[in-house]
């Protein structure tokens, strides 16, 4: 009977853990739009309470759970930067773009990132998990097809920038043992760095109760304690599955748009999103078939 070469697909638990993760992250990208296009924060000041507020959860949470293994991951300043560098050029993207523009970019460069960091490291992708990208990737581009405003250019870049971050940020959440206390501490170390940043924007400071409250949400719920169970679901899931996966978000995000933002649903984000979550299906959960008859072989 020969070794299988196929990975099993994640189970039930890591499912969720991904399902969860995904729909804060969506989250983000709504919460965020919602508080610049409102006018009711800057974009400086919602990444330094984003990340402050995120950080003061996680303590908590880390504080109740108890954390006696002195050998448990501090995170790294590398991963604070990174976390940084998305949560800043995250913000300051959206003021110039829309909740699923902004999150298509976002994702379509975390997951080229993700992908080259996967190849980098000597993952070979099965053939089932080719198709199941490639058939995401038409979902994209069907979703970014001319026929709207172009983005801002700057917008776009900024979003780009964040999503290096992110992919960055998430390849080396792979390796942690620790998700709660990895994602804790890179919260900690990222807040005097976004302290900066706040520091050198502060003549455009602009707040507001709605503002403060949203970024706050932002911060603690959907960032980070969305982080930690993303920190913990990676665990679960190759490298190209971790990239793939988050091609949902967009959809998410628009989803989130529609019902939060008052925005129209259209023919091209329900084509777009079947492809989307029809190839991550395909790659993610169709490989097992070949893994079984692999198994026989």
């Amino acid at each position: 009977m020969a070794t299988s070469r196929f990975a099993p697909p994640p189970r039930p638990r890591v499912i969720l853990l991904t399902s969860i993760a995904l729909v804060a992250f969506a989250g983000n990208s709504v919460l965020c739009r919602m508080a610049l296009d409102g006018g009711t924060i800057d974009a400086a000041g919602f990444s330094t309470i984003r990340l402050a507020s995120g950080a003061i959860a996680l303590l908590i949470i880390l504080s109740v759970t108890g954390r006696k293994d002195s050998s448990k991951s501090n995170g790294s300043w590398i991963s604070a930067s990174m976390l940084l560098l998305y949560a800043v050029c995250f913000s300051f993207a959206y003021i110039n773009l829309d909740a699923g523009t902004g999150a298509v970019i976002l994702f379509g460069v975390v997951q080229a990132t993700m992908i080259a960091g996967a190849l980098l490291e000597g993952d070979r992708p099965s053939p089932v998990e080719w198709v199941g990208w490639l058939l995401a990737v038409v979902g994209f581009l069907y979703l970014m097809r001319p026929g709207f405003t172009a983005p801002s250019a700057i917008g776009a870049g900024l979003m780009g920038l964040a999503g290096v971050g992110w992919g960055i940020y998430s390849l080396r959440g792979r390796s942690e043992s620790d998700a709660l206390g990895a994602t804790t501490f890179n919260f900690i170390r990222s807040v005097p760095l976004v302290l900066v940043v706040a520091l050198i924007g502060l003549s455009h400071l602009r707040l507001s109760r709605e503002g403060i409250v949203l970024a706050a949400v932002s911060g603690a719920l959907t960032s980070g304690v969305g982080y930690a169970i993303w920190y913990a679901a990676l665990r679960g899931l190759s490298s190209m599955q971790a990239a793939m996966v988050q091609l949902s978000v967009p959809v998410l995000a628009a989803a989130g748009g529609i019902l939060l933002l008052s925005e129209t649903a259209s023919t091209r984000l329900i084509v777009s999103g079947l492809l989307i979550l029809g190839g991550i299906c395909l790659a993610v959960f169709g490989k097992e078939h070949q893994r079984q008859n692999a198994s026989l072989v």
